[in-house]
Parts: structure tokens; C-alpha cells; sequence
């Protein structure tokens, strides 16, 4: 989508290194017993006759020299709980130096992470995550036991757990109540071999100053973060493109949200285009992933501050060959990062049937990208198009990808496929225009119908880190869309952003 900016003709409508990470689960099959008020107010019991019953997840997402990153989801399978504690004693010495979507104290080894304002409740069936950095020094053991409200929490390390039932997902314009790490989904579940969505309204559009005579935003990138949403996306006019930030706490606030240019950060002017962001953890810092004709990238230790970016760094010295073969009359766009325990991958498309895939360590991320491969194609070029997005679904053992493709009547839509790894084959699931991942055939529209193109977006993640992790549950996709009378250069196109809920939830 996102061209280097260069002369374009207008398209047509019908145009085309660090250790493994460490997981447990723990069950736990718990008696009913009273559930005790703390005597420091930090707890409030719905009952005072709680029956308390919980499963744990201790996963650890990363780990490098000297720091890790781990991500915790307690599932509550007795009564609703207002109000938790989570208590655990790390086995060697291990320190928290960061930690997010709740508080901590530590006294030697013994942990306690308390309830945030908005995730204070668990309902019965439901879950909660947090996550956090730290420290080790020898070896990193994953916690023995967990008591929640104080109450041990014992079970088989490695058993499998049942899925969850997260509380509902809110509507576009009603307030969120995000599980602790990224996103108000959360929760359990699996993908289900077909989707359907509801949309909202265009809930961003552009705010043209006298600097910038945007036409269109769009290609947008969000994390939930800190009681936050955080959206970086593509300013589009007719002279070229650049980049935008925006945050919010409800996405009723989205269209009064104020937009800082970041031509005017150390990113500077030029052409800057498809962000995308996440908290790479092992260096403590935000990526924001971009294309400016080669693959680039910016730094910032704070993603609420636009100015703290750092001048844009390329990832690539030059176009790879493979891509150079390939392209043909195409363009090198949509640049994406994902990785897993060990490695990281850098995708990118290129408007002809490709998908491309390179690779890097953990460890030397982000420098050493190489083993450039093509990871997905169609000899119609039209179906495996550009913006990529590739995800790991929480429990589902599985990683999906998204697509834009072109449809038979020019409209975008996306397809999808899901694998066991990254680097692996990708096996399609709701890839045909009639059955897709999103588009005209499975989005309804409540407010009325204001665009026929799901195009370039992100999914809401339930983590914020460089494992872009999703829930399966209550999926949310913040999209581009276009009024269906418009039309023209691309390049002056009125895209606005609204917001895709999945109505059909398997959990």
C-alpha cells in the first residue's frame, strides 16, 4: 500500500542466542473456603463465603543475559473475585525490575503482584494477565507454587488446562476493561475456521494544520498500554507520505484525540510510511518498525512521549536480491517484526504475489537480518497483495497471518493462514474472498455502511512485546476504510480508521 514515494500512477480500483523460553501451567483444583478481607484494604471480597479456585500460567516470553521477560495469566475457576493478590517465591533469587498492568513488592525471593484500578475483578470463568521484567543470575526457574488471595494454589506442572471464559469484549464506544497487558479481550480459546465482525463507525480521521494537507490516515499500528491506547499510522497527501500518534483511554475519545506529527521528531520529514509498534523487552525500548524505501526503524524508552524517538536506522543496506528478482512492477512495502524465543523475523510484501521473510537472532536483533526467503505466494498477484501481519495466539500452540488481498470487484479484503512456527509452511484458514478473514461478505455494519474495503490494520494485542501476542477470543482489528464513492490518485484517497469486533467468539 505504502509506496517509497515516487511518481505513482493512481491504481486503479481493480488493481491489483538467548536460552528457550519456559512455560508452565499450572492447574489447580481447589476446595471452597472462605475468602478473607486483607486487613490492608488492598482486597475487597465479593463474598465473604468466595469459593477460591484458579489455574496459573507462568510463561516465560524471553530471556537474555542477565533479564527475561515473563507473562502471568491467572484463570478463575471458583467465584468472582474483586480485588487479588498473587503470591509466589522465585526459586533463585530472581528480581522484578519492571513490571506492568499491576503492582509489586519484593522482600528477598517472596512475591506479591496486586490489582491494578481496572482489572480488580476476575469474574467467575475469567481470567487476568499481567506481565513484567527482571532480572536472574545463574539460572531462571519458573515459580513452584502460586496462592492467590492467600489461598496455595498446587497442582502438575505441565498439565493441560481447560480454556477459560473471558468477560465480554466492549463495543467501539463503550469504556474498556483491558486484562492487564495489552488488550480488553484476553483470555482463552481458539481460532474458529471462520469469522465474522462488526464494525464501527470511521473512528479517526485526518486533522490537516497548516504544515500538513493530510487526505487520509491510515495503516495504523496499536497497542494497549498503561491504560492506554497507542496508535501510530500513515498521513497520506498527494506530495507523499508520513507518520502520525495518537493515544487514548476509550475509543470513544479516538476522534477528539490529538495527533502529533512525528516529521517533526527525530524521524524527521521524507517519505515514512506503515508503522508498526512493540516493546522489544530484552532492550528495555519500543520499536517503531516503518518503511522509508529500505526497511527502518526508530527507538524510544517511552512510547507516550512522540519526541522521544530516535532518527531512523535501516535494517537492511539495500533491497535483497530475492526481492529484487520478484518484484517486477511492485513496490517493497509493509514491513513487519515478530519473533519468537530465539529468533526474529522482519516480513515485508511486494504489491506482486510475494510475501518475504528474513531472519535474525534474539540476541542480535535488530541487526543481522538475512536468509531472505519468500515465505508465501500467488501467481494472481491480486490475492497475496501487501500489509502483512503475523501473530502468536495465546494457547492456541499456533502463529496466524493475515493478508490484504484485492478482491473481484477491486475491494480489499484479508486473508489468513495459520502454522505451528514462523519459519514454517502456512496452512490456510478463511483464505477465499467468499469465506475470508475480514471483508464485505462478514463485516456488518450497525451505524450503516461506510466503506466496502477492510484494508491495512492491526490487531488489538493482548501483550505488548515482540512476540505480538493475540488472544482468540473477542478478537478486535483497527482497520482503514474509504467512503465507496471515492475516488482517484491513491495518494489523496479519504481513508479513515474504525474498529472490527469479532462476533464470533469460541470462547
Amino acid at each position: 500500500m505504502r509506496l517509497p514515494w515516487r511518481a505513482r500512477p493512481p491504481r486503479r480500483s481493480a488493481e491489483p542466542a538467548a536460552p528457550p523460553g519456559v512455560s508452565l501451567r499450572r492447574k489447580l483444583a481447589m476446595t471452597a473456603m472462605p475468602l478473607l478481607l486483607a486487613a490492608t484494604g488492598l482486597l475487597n471480597a465479593h463474598s465473604a463465603e468466595a469459593a477460591v479456585a484458579c489455574r496459573v500460567d507462568y510463561t516465560v516470553a524471553s530471556q537474555w543475559g542477565g533479564g527475561f521477560s515473563a507473562n502471568v495469566v491467572v484463570d478463575n475457576l471458583g467465584d468472582a473475585v474483586n480485588g487479588w493478590q498473587l503470591s509466589w517465591t522465585f526459586g533463585a533469587g530472581q528480581q522484578i525490575t519492571q513490571i506492568w498492568n499491576a503492582t509489586h513488592t519484593q522482600s528477598g525471593s517472596s512475591v506479591t503482584a496486586t490489582n491494578v484500578g481496572y482489572n480488580a475483578t476476575i469474574p467467575s470463568g475469567g481470567s487476568v494477565t499481567f506481565g513484567f521484567n527482571g532480572s536472574w543470575n545463574g539460572s531462571n526457574p519458573v515459580p513452584a507454587s502460586f496462592s492467590l488471595n492467600g489461598v496455595p494454589c498446587t497442582g502438575n506442572p505441565g498439565s493441560p488446562s481447560p480454556s477459560p471464559t473471558s468477560s465480554p469484549t466492549p463495543s467501539p464506544t463503550s469504556s474498556p476493561t483491558p486484562s492487564p497487558s495489552a488488550s480488553p479481550t484476553g483470555g482463552g480459546g481458539t481460532l474458529p475456521s471462520s469469522f465474522r465482525w462488526s464494525s464501527s463507525g470511521a473512528l479517526i480521521a485526518p486533522k490537516p494544520d497548516s504544515s500538513h494537507n493530510i487526505a487520509g490516515i491510515k495503516d495504523p499500528t496499536v497497542v494497549y498500554y498503561n491504560g492506554k491506547y497507542h496508535v501510530f499510522a500513515s498521513t497520506a497527501q498527494a506530495s507523499g507520505y508520513n507518520l502520525v500518534y495518537l493515544s487514548f483511554s476509550d475509543w470513544s475519545q479516538a476522534g477528539s484525540a490529538t495527533h502529533y506529527y512525528l516529521d517533526r521528531t527525530p524521524i524527521g520529514s521524507g517519505y515514512r510510511a506503515a508503522p508498526e509498534v512493540f516493546y522489544f523487552a530484552p532492550q528495555k525500548l519500543w520499536y517503531l518498525v516503518y518503511q522509508t524505501g529500505n526497511a527502518s526503524y526508530s527507538t524510544n524508552p517511552d512510547i507516550g512521549n512522540p519526541n522521544g524517538w530516535s532518527a531512523p536506522k535501516n535494517f537492511y543496506s539495500g533491497m535483497p536480491d530475492i526481492i529484487r528478482q520478484n518484484i517486477g512492477n511492485g513496490y517493497w512495502v509493509d514491513m513487519w517484526v515478530i519473533c519468537d524465543n530465539a529468533n526474529c523475523y522482519l516480513f515485508s510484501s511486494d504489491d506482486n504475489g510475494h510475501l518475504y521473510r528474513s531472519q535474525t537472532t534474539l540476541a542480535n536483533f535488530p541487526n543481522g537480518f538475512g536468509n531472505t526467503v519468500i515465505a508465501l505466494q500467488d501467481s494472481n498477484r491480486n490475492n497475496v497483495f501487501e500489509a502483512s501481519n503475523v501473530y502468536k495466539v495465546q494457547g492456541d500452540n499456533r502463529y496466524l497471518l493475515i493478508v490484504e488481498a484485492i478482491g473481484s470487484s477491486g475491494r480489499r479484503y484479508f486473508r489468513s493462514w495459520t502454522s505451528n512456527s514462523i519459519a514454517g509452511s502456512w496452512t490456510p484458514l478463511a483464505a477465499s474472498e467468499s469465506s475470508p478473514f475480514a471483508g464485505s461478505s462478514n463485516v456488518t455494519f450497525p451505524g450503516g455502511a461506510w466503506t466496502n474495503d477492510i484494508s491495512h490494520g492491526e490487531m488489538v494485542r493482548t501483550q505488548v512485546d515482540q512476540t505480538l501476542t493475540i488472544s482468540p477470543c473477542k478478537m478486535q482489528y483497527l482497520y482503514q476504510g474509504r467512503d465507496p464513492n471515492s475516488g482517484g490518485d491513491y495518494n489523496s484517497l479519504p481513508w479513515r480508521l474504525g474498529l472490527l469486533t469479532q462476533t464470533n467468539s469460541t470462547c
